[in-house]
């Protein structure tokens, strides 16, 4: 028995899960705030928080709702009038705010919480190191980039036979797309079926981490910048500066002169007190000539104005936002560094990603506002103030050694110009573009020959699709128009794996093992297709979402809705 699945607001992001769904042949209803007009039979039109719109699609007897409305606050009280209907019902809650997701996901039970950012921006950092992924996996704290391997007569795995790839621990084989035979990837290794021209096979790579071991000469190198942005912040300030200590000067040597019995002493302490208006010791031009006393009611006047002017820069540094821009600021790598343009909720999940990972980032933000800013700062990330579409601002950057260039901000046009203006300064730049229109951004690829444009709800849609069809997902992907999932299952007596070997289950069950945990230990490769699945190990496998009906079928763990749980769930979290 399928489950039924609601998705909630048919936005741009709702209507590619509901899509995605009725594809894998899911019995899916959506409900949206106007009617689509290809899908009239299972679109429910109304007010998405009404509780007779969520009876009309059958909330009180469905297994998943799925909140994809970007509106949080609306998400939230959907969720409230359909727990208050169905007290089971699985909850897929689209929420950029990770704090309040964590809480919700540890307070409520079957509830997950997913956000499109955290999840596209992996896959925009894969582009920008040179490969376009399809997918990736969370294993080993890490998160695997999944891409496909087409096999041509110069491919280099070209008559390779699958079970030599099958035991490396730096790669995942995933799925196996036959040309010829229909070949499911176990009876492939096992049967040490070659590669040949026109077959696809699915790969997970291992991330490489970049070692953040600087040498001498980086660490100088990075002192030095920062003293050159100490001296963009506080030049003004020493001109100032400089120009009162001169003006001082000039008043004390002029005073000497005129009267050898004065002091210098007396003189400067004279000349300060005139210009700060503070006053003092008036013997020394008392008895002055006229053009003296012009003298000085002139360094008066003078005075005044640069004192005022050095005043005012001390208050800014003490009170204002200098001496905080100053404490905060991170100097702007030379090379070999990431130059993100948008610090909104892309933008900062992928430096987050990038910096994790051991790579320089630089944010190149327009509005002064933005509600990263305080994010950027506590990561330590360099900040210019700015706008990407202006040269001056993309060469303050260092564009010209830097090795990618991501566009992704909140508007289509604005990213695309962001883009131009980088291949124009740079031609040979591996440029990043986000396009919130899937189709269109397919076209702006092969028009203007970006290295990538890409859709964030087109790579975050199957996370939330394969989340909805339950258990515990840790992955997913796109195949040839159909999804598949990574999950865990663990075995009870009721599995329909249970006492099966892992290479005679998969075969059957067209599945990819991936490896096992049994008796505190971790199985891979050879050793993980003999495994014979006993009660309490946990099976971590990829499987196409059109498979999953047979664990659906044949696992008898009722829910109190009548439905059927097909795994256990390891924990609650993504």
């Amino acid at each position: 028995m399928k489950p039924r699945i609601i998705v909630c607001g048919l936005g741009r992001t709702g209507y590619k899960i509901f899509c995605l769904l009725q594809h894998q042949g899911i019995p899916v209803v959506g409900i949206g705030r106007t009617p689509l007009p290809n899908h009239p039979e299972n679109v429910i039109v109304g007010d998405l928080r009404s509780t007779s719109t969520l009876l009309a699609a059958g909330v009180q007897n469905a297994q998943t709702l799925i909140l994809a409305s970007a509106d949080e606050a609306l998400n939230l009280a959907v969720l409230v009038q359909a727990r208050l209907i169905n007290p089971k019902i699985r909850i897929i809650n689209r929420l950029f705010n990770h704090r309040l997701g964590e809480r919700l996901d540890n307070t409520l039970a079957d509830h997950t919480s997913l956000s499109v950012s955290a999840l596209a921006a992996p896959i925009f950092a894969f582009a920008a190191f040179g490969s376009r992924a399809i997918g990736h996996l969370r294993l080993f704290h890490r998160t695997w980039f999944i891409h496909e391997e087409y096999i041509h007569d110069l491919h280099p795995w070209k008559d390779r036979s699958l079970d030599e790839l099958w035991d490396d621990r730096s790669r995942m084989l995933i799925y196996y797309l036959s040309a010829n035979d229909r070949v499911d990837l176990v009876s492939g290794v096992v049967n040490q079926q070659p590669l040949q021209v026109g077959d696809r096979l699915i790969v997970a790579t291992k991330p490489t981490v970049r070692l953040d071991r600087k040498s001498l000469f980086d660490r100088l190198s990075t002192f030095l910048n920062w003293l050159k942005t100490l001296r963009q912040q506080i030049q003004s300030t020493v001109a100032v500066t400089l120009v009162l200590l001169v003006t001082i000067f000039i008043a004390t040597v002029t005073y000497t002169a005129i009267n050898l019995e004065t002091t210098f002493v007396d003189a400067l302490y004279f000349s300060v007190g005139m210009i700060t208006g503070a006053g003092g010791n008036e013997e020394v031009v008392e008895a002055a000539p006229d053009a003296i006393k012009v003298f000085t009611a002139v360094m008066m006047l003078l005075g005044a104005g640069v004192i005022g002017i050095a005043y005012a820069l001390l208050n800014d540094w003490v009170l204002g936002t200098r001496f905080r821009q100053l404490w905060y600021a991170t100097p702007v790598p030379e090379k070999k560094h990431y130059i993100i343009c948008g610090l909104g909720g892309m933008g900062i999940q992928i430096a987050k990603y990038l910096q994790d990972n051991g790579y320089d980032v630089v944010v190149v933000e327009r509005d002064p506002n933005s509600r990263f800013l305080s994010t950027a700062h506590s990561l330590k990330l360099p900040v210019i103030q700015g706008d990407a579409k202006l040269p001056d601002c993309l060469e303050s950057a260092n564009i010209h050694r830097c090795n990618a260039l991501f566009a992704v901000t909140s508007d289509d046009m604005t990213n695309l110009e962001i883009a131009l203006t980088a291949k124009g300064l740079e031609p040979g730049l591996r440029v990043v573009v986000r396009d919130s229109d899937s189709n269109f951004a397919i076209m702006v690829q092969q028009v203007f020959e970006f290295d990538a444009v890409l859709s964030p709800t087109e790579l975050a849609a199957p996370s939330f699709a394969a989340a909805a069809l339950g258990g515990q997902i840790f992955g997913n992907g796109m195949t040839a128009g159909s999804l598949w999932i990574a999950l865990s299952a663990t075995i009870t007596p009721e599995h329909p794996f249970w006492g099966q070997r892992v290479k005679a289950a998969a075969s059957k069950g067209d599945f990819v093992p991936l490896y096992a945990e049994t008796q505190g230990k971790t199985i891979h490769g050879w050793e993980l297709l003999d495994l014979e699945l006993r009660v309490g190990d946990v099976l971590y496998l990829t499987i196409p979402a059109t498979r999953l009906e047979q664990l659906w079928r044949t696992t008898p763990n009722l829910e109190s809705n009548g439905t059927i749980s097909p795994f256990k769930s390891q924990s609650k979290s993504h």
